[in-house]
């Protein structure tokens, strides 16, 4: 494969030979820290393989930012092992990794090769037939960029166990925020506490961005050059791509929103995207920071008293409950939940998630930001993106797929639980227990959205009314046996019977022809 756009690489790693070496190491694109390898690895420094796969990269048009992050955090990384005196081989191929890999391995006979187990699926797929094809040459360690074993958790996970009780379980392990067997404060979750709405005019910190270098740039133009029609915008990249850069974002986030990220955790604000949020999933979710070190610094803020206890919970709840499960819920539900479609839902994604072109305000302020940078924080993703998507019986499938190639922080193992699991209720509720939909009070309860949009939150229906409040209660009465099921919400269904037929007539009426438009 030409290596046009390669040129940093070439002039700055020598050259290795793959004849000289017995040992090699393979470094996928979301396993960049050594740290979380075989301390082997570190201490006999093998050749490290780094590997560019148009393959890999045709599977999905990802989101421009995303491309450009993935390939210039592995050649930033696949530079920084090279100065540290590891041998580095940076291949570049038009077909997928493991046809790379074959290659190299056919070539060289005396080479053996160790990978570490992939977090998504196709990848480890593929790996293990590299690992069969070519049998002891090839050896497997775990995933060590996680902190709880999958096999210990998945069948239970499988048969719907809780987030909340495998979240305290793994506080107990770990002992964040712990008093002996007793939480800190004396309550597992303060969840409660962290549901307030931005007031106005508060004053918000800049997160600080970080220059493009002549790596970042060189990837630039080749992203643009070879995938031009993809999702996204390039221009003003500023995501950390080293190690370093990132561990300043950590810190940064600690010192300056920590403290407030509890209490705006759940907030939307017109023209603000980022809020109090640290943004470090993007970093957590390909190994420049480990999950460990996140919450060690956030407990150590707590304990300082620099940062509030109900933000500090919040905080390391996201990362030792929720992100480790949705990882073990991947585990135990692939591949068949790949076609999870609870409601059956067939509608293609409305347009306006490619374009952005909406005359409601909370999915245009909702969009702008992931068309424009890869990101949004996890309420516009669970209450704005994927409710109006629920509400407008999009195909669940078509709505993952998105996610997957729209943000920058998105892999398989996190998207899928939180998109088919969680959002949507396409797996029939063995992640959430009840479907995630709302009218627009909410999204008026947690923004200023509302306050900016041309349709009128206060109007139930009618050509002028917020469409997400006929859209909901449509939706309520249309899959009102999934609702009766669940003692937590069978009560929606009693209320939307309490309603005049006329009403009734108007809310079918309104939701038809508002789902009938987005087709056309």
């Amino acid at each position: 494969m030409s290596r046009t756009y390669l040129s940093h690489i070439d002039s700055n790693i020598p050259k290795a030979n793959l004849a000289d070496h017995q040992k090699a190491v393979f470094v996928l694109h979301d396993q960049l820290n050594l740290d979380a390898w075989p301390s082997w690895i570190r201490e006999e420094k093998p050749l490290l393989i780094f590997m560019e796969s148009a393959g890999k990269g045709q599977e999905l048009p990802h989101h421009k930012k995303k491309a450009i992050y993935v390939l210039s955090s592995m050649r930033h990384f696949a530079l920084e092992c090279a100065e540290a005196g590891f041998p580095v081989h940076y291949y570049s191929t038009k077909k997928h990794f493991d046809d790379g890999l074959k290659e190299i391995l056919t070539n060289h006979e005396s080479l053996n090769l160790t990978y570490m187990t992939p977090s998504e699926w196709d990848s480890r797929e593929r790996l293990q037939k590299v690992k069969k094809e070519f049998g002891k040459r090839v050896e497997e360690v775990p995933n060590n960029f996680f902190l709880a074993d999958p096999e210990e958790y998945k069948e239970r996970v499988k048969d719907g166990w809780l987030m909340e009780y495998f979240y305290r379980e793994m506080r107990r392990k770990s002992g964040y925020l712990m008093n002996g067997d007793q939480p800190e404060g004396g309550e597992w979750n303060y969840d409660e506490q962290n549901r307030e709405k931005l007031p106005k005019d508060h004053p918000l910190p800049k997160i600080a961005e970080t220059e493009v270098d002549e790596i970042t740039a060189e990837v630039i133009e080749m992203i643009e050059d070879w995938y031009r029609e993809s999702f996204g915008k390039s221009e003003n990249f500023s995501y950390a791509v080293t190690r370093r850069q990132a561990l300043y974002r950590l810190n940064e986030f600690i010192d300056e929103r920590l403290d407030e990220f509890g209490p705006y955790e759940d907030a939307m604000a017109h023209g603000e995207y980022e809020l109090f949020h640290s943004q470090l999933s993007v970093y957590l979710n390909n190994g420049l920071i480990l999950p460990k070190e996140a919450c060690d610094k956030a407990e150590e803020a707590y304990k300082n008293g620099k940062a509030r206890l109900n933000s500090v919970e919040g905080f390391i709840r996201q990362i030792i409950g929720w992100r480790e499960y949705v990882r073990i819920y991947y585990e135990a539900m692939m591949p068949e939940v790949r076609e999870a479609n609870h409601f059956n839902f067939t509608r293609k994604l409305p347009e306006m998630y490619w374009s952005g072109e909406t005359r409601m305000n909370c999915l245009s302020e909702c969009l702008k930001p992931v068309i424009e940078n890869g990101y949004s924080h996890h309420i516009p993703r669970l209450m704005v993106l994927s409710n109006f998507s629920n509400l407008t019986e999009t195909d669940p499938r078509e709505l993952n797929r998105w996610f997957h190639l729209a943000y920058v922080d998105a892999y398989e193992w996190v998207v899928l639980p939180n998109v088919l699991g969680m959002s949507t209720f396409a797996d029939g509720g063995v992640l959430a227990s009840k479907p995630y939909v709302s009218s627009g009070n909410y999204i008026n309860k947690m923004s200023d959205y509302c306050k900016h949009c041309e349709y009128k939150i206060s109007k139930k229906t009618g050509e002028d009314a917020c469409p997400f409040n006929y859209l909901y209660w449509n939706f309520i009465n249309k899959q009102r046996e999934t609702f009766t099921q669940n003692g937590r919400a069978n009560f929606m269904v009693n209320m939307f019977d309490k309603k005049s037929e006329e009403e009734k007539g108007m809310i079918r009426q309104d939701s038809e022809r508002f789902i009938r438009d987005l087709e056309h």
